[in-house]
C-alpha cells in the first residue's frame, strides 16, 4: 500500500475540520497576531502577513523570523500560497453549520488553541471572522480571515503543537492499520482453500431476477411525533418479477444522514436482481429534507437528537407493517422471521442498535469530554445523543438475523459493553479516506468488541464515506482543493460492497453454503487483483491479532483509550 496516498488523505481531514464557521460583524481591525509559548511571546502584524500574501515581500518582524528559521525559498512559496489560497465555500451554509450544537462544540475545540488575547478561548472570534471572510469578495482564504479578527489574538504554541503531532499520529495511525488489515487478511487468504473464481458465478453482476420499478408506500405513527406533527415517512421497495423458490429473503436499508432511499438503490436493486425483496425506509429528521429544512433556515440543527430513537423504530414499524401485507400482498412468501438489515454511517448506527447493540452513555461521556488532538469527527454526531433520555433503551428486533453496516457511527455511542451484545452475524464495512466516520477511530478500534463468532471487517482502500462524483458542486470544488487527491471509481466500490453484502446475506441469511467462498479472504483479494485500490477482508480470527495491534499502538501514541 502507497505511504504517500494518505498525505492527500490527511488534506482531506484536514478540510472536514477546516471549512465550517459563523456570522459576526469586526468591530475594529485586528494588529497582530501573538505566539505564545510559556512565558515566551513573539507578535507578528497582520499587515505583514498581508504584504506577504499579496506580494512576496517579507517585512518587519516577519522577515527576521523567517530568517531566523531558515526558511526555504520554495517553503516561503508554499506559506504564501497558503495564506492567499481562497476555498470556494457556502458562507450561508458556513454561519449555519456553526450555529448547529456539532459546529458549536468543533469551534470550542479550536478556540483551545486560538485564543483572544489574555487566553481565553476564541470560539465566537474565529467564527465570526471565517463567516466574515466568505461573505466577502475575495472569500474564504487564510490571510483574509486573519484581517477579519474582530480582536488581536494568540496562538498558544504548545497546543498548537500537541495538534500537529496528534493530525501526524492520525495519519500514521490510518497507514499502520490500512497495512496490518491488509496483512491479517492475506494470511487468511492463504489459509482459504482455493478456488478458480474466474470459473464462478460473478456475483459483481446482477442476478436472473428481473428486477421491477421501485414501489412506494406510507407509514405514519401518531405516537412519535415531530415539530412538524405525527411522524410519517415513505418507504421504497424492491423486488423482482418472479419469486425464487422456498421462502423470499428481506432486507432492509437504513440510509444515512442527510441522504434518502433512493441514494440506495444500487444495493437494493442488486439484491433484487437475486431474488430479495427489499425494503428502504426514510428517516425524517436525519435524512436529505431535514438537511434542506437547516440550508432554507428552517431548522437550527443538521438532524433532530430524537433520531438516535426514532430510527430503529422506523425499522421495526416498517417490519411490523410488511408482516400486514405478507398474506394479503405477497401470498405468504416473504421469511420476516430472518431478516437482514444493511446501515451506511448514521443508517448503520441505526442497524446495529436493532440487532442488539445497546447505547453506553457513561462510555460516550468519557469521549466526549475530548482532550485536544482527539480528531474523531464522528463525535460530533454521536456525542449529541447526550441530550436524549439517558435510560436503558433496547431496540433489538428479534426478527433480524444478519447486519451488514457500511462507514457505521458506533464506537463511541456503543462502546466495548454495548457492541459485545451483538449476537447475530455481523459484517462492518469501512474505507481508509473517510473523514466522516474515520476508520482508526470507528471500525478498526469497535471490530474487536464484537463477540459473535461469525463477524467480518471489510477495508476499502481509497473509499472516502459518500460517492464524491454525486455530492454538490460546492462539496466537490472544497475536495478539488486537496493536492494528489486520487479517488476509486464509485464502480469498483459498488462492486465490493455489493458482491460482499450478497454473499453475507445469502450466507447468514438463507443458509445457501454454495456462497461461502465469496466471503473470505481471498475472493476480496482476487477482486482487487488488477485494482490500485484494493479491498482487504478479516473474519473473527483476526480479531485477537487486531486488538493486540490496537494495543501496542495506543501505549506507543496515545490515541485510544
Amino acid at each position: 500500500m502507497d505511504i504517500s496516498k494518505f498525505s492527500a488523505y490527511s488534506g482531506l481531514c484536514s478540510l472536514t475540520f477546516g471549512a465550517i464557521a459563523i456570522t459576526a460583524v469586526p468591530t475594529y481591525a485586528v494588529e497582530k497576531i501573538s505566539f505564545v509559548y510559556d512565558s515566551l511571546i513573539l507578535s507578528v502584524s497582520v499587515d505583514s502577513l498581508e504584504t506577504f500574501a499579496n506580494e512576496g515581500i517579507a517585512t518587519g518582524n516577519l522577515a527576521f523570523y523567517l530568517d531566523v528559521a531558515g526558511i526555504t525559498a520554495e517553503q516561503k512559496a508554499l506559506f504564501r500560497e497558503a495564506l492567499s489560497k481562497p476555498v470556494p465555500v457556502d458562507p450561508v451554509l458556513i454561519s449555519r453549520s456553526l450555529h448547529t450544537d456539532e459546529g458549536l462544540r468543533l469551534l470550542d475545540y479550536f478556540g483551545d488553541v486560538i485564543n483572544i488575547q489574555g487566553g481565553r478561548n476564541g470560539q465566537y472570534v474565529i467564527r465570526g471572522s471565517l463567516v466574515q471572510s466568505a461573505f466577502e469578495p475575495e472569500g474564504l482564504s487564510l490571510i483574509n480571515v486573519l484581517r477579519n479578527f474582530s480582536t488581536n489574538i494568540q496562538l498558544d504554541v504548545k497546543k498548537a503543537l500537541v495538534l500537529g503531532e496528534k493530525i501526524d499520529i492520525i495519519v500514521r495511525a490510518t497507514y499502520l492499520f490500512s497495512e496490518e488489515t491488509a496483512r491479517l487478511s492475506a494470511l487468511e487468504a492463504e489459509n482459504d482453500p482455493p478456488v478458480d473464481f474466474s470459473q464462478k458465478l460473478d456475483i459483481q453482476q446482477p442476478g436472473p431476477f428481473q428486477v421491477l420499478e421501485p414501489q412506494r408506500f406510507y407509514l405514519t405513527d401518531e405516537n412519535r411525533g415531530t415539530r412538524f406533527g405525527e411522524r410519517r415517512f415513505y418507504v421504497d421497495v424492491y423486488r423482482p418479477k418472479t419469486w425464487r423458490e422456498g421462502k423470499t429473503p428481506v432486507v432492509i436499508i437504513s440510509h444515512g444522514l442527510s441522504s434518502e432511499p433512493e441514494a440506495f438503490a444500487k444495493q437494493a436493486k442488486h439484491l433484487a436482481s437475486y431474488g430479495y425483496f427489499v425494503a428502504v425506509p426514510q428517516h425524517p429528521g436525519s435524512d436529505i429534507q431535514q438537511k434542506n429544512y437547516f440550508l432554507e433556515g428552517l431548522s437550527r440543527q443538521i438532524f433532530l437528537v430524537e433520531e438516535f430513537v426514532d430510527r430503529p423504530l422506523d425499522i421495526s414499524q416498517t417490519l411490523d407493517e410488511l408482516e400486514k401485507r405478507n398474506n394479503i400482498q405477497y401470498q405468504g412468501i416473504l421469511d420476516l422471521e430472518n431478516v437482514g438489515v444493511f446501515g451506511h454511517s448514521f443508517g448503520g448506527y441505526t442497524v446495529l442498535a436493532l440487532s442488539g447493540a445497546t447505547l453506553d452513555f457513561e462510555h460516550l461521556e468519557e469521549d466526549c469530554n475530548i482532550n485536544l488532538g482527539n480528531m474523531n469527527t464522528a463525535l460530533l454526531l454521536q456525542c449529541r445523543a447526550l441530550n436524549i433520555e439517558q435510560k436503558d433503551y433496547n431496540f433489538r428486533d428479534e426478527r433480524i438475523q444478519a447486519v451488514y453496516a457500511l462507514n457505521p457511527v458506533n464506537a463511541s455511542i456503543f462502546g466495548p459493553k454495548g457492541l459485545a451484545k451483538i449476537k447475530i452475524p455481523t459484517f462492518i464495512a469501512a474505507g481508509n479516506y473517510d473523514p466522516a466516520t474515520p476508520f482508526v477511530f470507528e471500525q478498526v478500534r469497535s471490530f474487536p468488541w464484537l463477540t459473535t463468532a461469525n463477524s467480518y471487517l471489510l477495508l476499502q482502500e481509497g473509499q472516502a464515506h459518500v460517492d464524491f462524483s454525486q455530492v454538490d458542486g460546492g462539496l466537490s470544488d472544497l475536495i478539488d482543493t486537496v493536492d494528489d487527491l486520487t479517488l476509486p471509481s464509485p464502480e469498483l466500490l459498488d462492486d465490493y460492497t455489493n458482491s460482499t453484502m450478497l454473499a453475507f446475506f445469502e450466507l447468514h441469511l438463507t443458509k445457501n453454503q454454495d456462497y461461502a467462498p465469496y466471503l473470505r479472504a481471498n475472493y476480496v483479494q482476487y477482486l482487487g487483483k488488477d485494482e490500485e485500490f484494493k479491498a482487504h477482508l478479516i473474519s473473527q480470527d483476526s480479531s485477537e491479532a487486531l486488538k493486540e495491534i490496537i494495543e501496542q499502538f495506543r501505549l506507543n501514541n496515545n490515541i485510544f483509550r
